[in-house]
């Protein structure tokens, strides 16, 4: 997986409504970023994610952690 689409699928994971507690499957991920990309934008979830680093960069950063370690492992190849 190339660099820009990892970060992509990061980035809308981030801000889908899908939660590390709820362990989601790797088919889950891959639906909730498919859906949240096509709602939002590749634009749209970059702007929500760099809102939610500003306004509470604390917890911003564990959840970035869980959701590109979650693509990792969703989307490997």
């Amino acid at each position: 997986m190339n660099a820009v689409l990892a970060d992509v699928r990061s980035e809308a994971l981030f801000v889908s409504n899908l939660q590390s507690s709820q362990r989601p499957t790797p088919e889950l991920i891959r639906a909730a970023v498919t859906a949240t990309v096509n709602r939002l934008g590749e634009s749209g979830c970059a702007e929500l994610v760099a809102q939610e680093f500003g306004e509470h960069p604390d917890c911003a950063i564990g959840r970035m952690r869980w959701a590109r370690s979650a693509v990792r492992s969703a989307f490997a190849a």
